[in-house]
C-alpha cells in the first residue's frame, strides 16, 4: 500500500500551539470590546442551507460559496440528459442542499428571524467563528479564516455607525497598532452618482468595479465599465467624482454640489455628517469631520449586494496588506427570510490578516509566548514524590505549572523549558528535599535563588 504523503488543502493552516495563544489574544482583545459597547456573544453552524446563502453576496460572490455535496448516492435521481450537459450550475442545486458559511451576516440575519421570539430589539452580538470562500490563495487571503462580527438589528439610529467608529480604533490601539486608516462611505452616494449619470441600474455594477480600485488601477476601472454598459461620457462624468480630494469636509462640501440634483445621494451625505457629529460628540475629533484615522473615501464600495448605508473598511498603513476589517448598514436584509423592515448594521475584523500584521510588526505581548508558568524538574522517584503537592498546590493558586514526566538529566529538562518558553523552573534536588528550600531560577537572566514554597508562589502570583 502506498505511503500518502500528509498535507492540507491550500488556503488552509495548522496552528501550533504558540500561535493559538497569540489568536486567542487577539480574540480576547476584539471581544472584550465587544463586550465593553454591550454586545453579546452567539454561534452558528459551520453549515447553512445553501439556499441561506446564495443571492446574498452578488454574483461574484456567490461563485466563492463553498458546496457541500449531498449525502448518498447523490447522482441516481439526476437525469441522463443533465448528466450528459456536464453543467455543474443545472447540477448544483440537485447534488447540494448545504454549503460552508461565506461570512457571519447573512447567517446572523437567518438566527434572528428564526429566534425573533426570544430576543429583544435592539439585538446587539458579536460572533468569531471561521467562515470559508473558494478564493485564490495568496499573501493575506485564505479558504478558512476567521471573522469577528459586531452587529446591532432593529435600531436605525446612526449612532451604532458612530460607536462602531470607536470600536475599530480601540480594538485596534489595544492589538498595538499605530498607523491605520478607517475608511467610511454611503452606498446612497454611490446610488446618486450613478444616477446623476443616468445609469442608475447600474448601481451594482458600478459599484463592483469601482471597489476594484485599488487592485486595479483607474484604467482597469474604467475598462471593466465600459465592459459593464458604461459609455466615455459617464466615465468623464465619474473621473473628479472618484479622484476626489481634500479634508472629508472639502470632500463633502464638493459632493454636495455635484449631487445636488439627486434626492439619495444626498440623504447619504446628511447620513456621514450625522456620523461625523455623533463622534464630535465623542470628543474624539481633532477638528470638524477629522477624527483621527477616519477618512471618507468615494471609491470605497464593499461589493456586497446588502449594503444600503454607511459602509466602512480598514486597512494598515504599516505593512502590505488587504483590508483588516469592514461592514455596513443593510436594511431589511432579514426580509429576504421573511422578516420585514428589520434594519440592521455591522462590522467585521479580519482576525487572521491582523494576525499577520501583528507578527511582522512583532507587537505581540511577551506573555503571548508563555504557555507554562512555572517547570518543576523531575530527577529521580523520591523528587516526583515530593514535587507532586508543590505541583498541585501551585495549580491550585492559579499558576500554570506542569512537571517534567520522567526523570531525566538537567540539560533535557531545561532544553524542554527553553523549547516552551517557560520563563520559570524549579529544581529539587536531595538538598532541597531536606531543607525545604527550593532552587528557584529565571530562565531568562539565569538568576538562581533559594526560596520556600510559599515564596516561589508570592514571586509567580506577582
Amino acid at each position: 500500500m502506498a505511503v500518502i504523503k500528509p498535507s492540507i488543502p491550500k488556503g488552509t493552516r495548522d496552528f501550533s500551539a504558540s500561535e493559538m495563544v497569540k489568536r486567542n489574544h487577539i480574540f480576547n482583545t476584539i471581544s472584550t470590546v465587544f463586550k465593553k459597547y454591550g454586545y453579546q456573544e452567539i454561534q452558528t453552524p459551520t453549515m447553512e442551507n445553501l439556499n441561506t446563502l446564495t443571492g446574498k453576496y452578488g454574483d461574484e460572490g456567490d461563485k466563492l460559496i463553498f458546496k457541500v455535496l449531498n449525502s448518498g448516492d447523490y447522482l441516481s435521481n439526476i437525469s441522463a440528459d443533465k448528466l450528459v450537459s456536464r453543467n455543474s450550475q443545472l447540477l448544483i442545486s440537485e447534488i447540494s442542499e448545504k454549503a460552508l458559511r461565506y461570512d457571519l451576516t447573512v447567517p446572523f440575519a437567518r438566527y434572528v428571524v428564526m429566534h425573533r421570539n426570544e430576543i429583544s430589539f435592539p439585538f446587539k452580538r458579536f460572533q468569531i467563528q471561521p467562515v470559508w470562500r473558494a478564493d485564490r490563495p495568496q499573501k493575506g487571503r485564505y479558504r478558512e479564516f476567521y471573522q469577528c462580527d459586531a452587529d446591532v438589528v432593529g435600531s436605525e439610529s446612526l449612532i451604532n455607525e458612530a460607536e462602531f467608529v470607536l470600536i475599530y480604533q480601540e480594538a485596534l490601539t489595544k492589538l498595538g497598532l499605530k498607523d491605520f486608516t478607517i475608511k467610511i462611505n454611503n452606498r446612497k452616494i454611490l446610488s446618486g452618482i450613478a444616477e446623476i449619470i443616468g445609469k442608475p441600474e447600474l448601481i451594482i455594477d458600478m459599484t463592483v468595479a469601482i471597489d476594484k480600485l485599488d487592485k486595479i488601477g483607474f484604467d482597469g476601472v474604467t475598462k471593466e465599465l465600459i465592459e459593464r454598459g458604461f459609455t466615455s461620457s459617464d466615465i468623464k462624468t465619474l473621473n473628479p467624482i472618484i479622484n476626489l480630494s481634500g479634508s472629508n469636509e472639502e470632500k463633502l462640501n464638493n459632493l454636495r454640489s455635484v449631487l445636488a440634483s439627486s434626492e439619495i445621494g444626498l440623504k447619504g451625505i446628511s447620513e456621514i455628517e450625522t456620523i461625523f457629529c455623533y463622534l464630535d460628540k465623542f470628543s474624539i475629533l481633532n477638528s470638524q469631520y477629522s477624527i483621527l484615522n477616519l477618512e471618507l473615501d468615494i471609491t470605497l464600495a464593499r461589493g456586497l449586494n446588502y449594503y444600503t448605508g454607511a459602509i466602512f473598511e480598514v486597512k494598515t498603513n504599516e505593512v502590505a496588506m488587504g483590508s483588516i476589517g469592514g461592514g455596513g448598514r443593510y436594511d431589511d436584509l432579514a426580509g429576504m427570510f421573511g422578516l420585514s423592515d428589520l434594519t440592521g448594521v455591522g462590522i467585521s475584523f479580519g482576525a487572521d490578516r491582523i494576525y499577520d500584521v501583528l507578527e511582522e510588526l512583532k507587537l505581540f505581548p511577551q506573555s503571548t509566548s508563555e504557555s507554562t508558568k512555572v517547570l518543576i524538574s523531575n530527577f529521580d522517584e523520591k523528587a516526583e514524590k515530593y514535587a507532586l503537592p508543590l505541583l498541585q498546590t501551585l495549580r491550585e493558586k492559579g499558576i500554570s505549572a506542569e512537571i517534567y514526566p520522567s526523570s531525566a538529566k538537567l540539560k533535557k529538562q531545561m532544553t524542554y523549558a527553553d523549547d516552551k518558553n517557560i520563563p520559570f523552573v524549579i529544581l529539587i534536588g536531595s538538598d532541597e528535599m531536606e531543607t525545604g528550600l527550593l532552587s528557584f531560577k529565571n530562565m531568562k537572566s539565569g538568576e538562581q535563588q533559594k526560596l520556600t514554597a510559599e515564596e516561589i508562589a508570592s514571586v509567580l502570583l506577582a
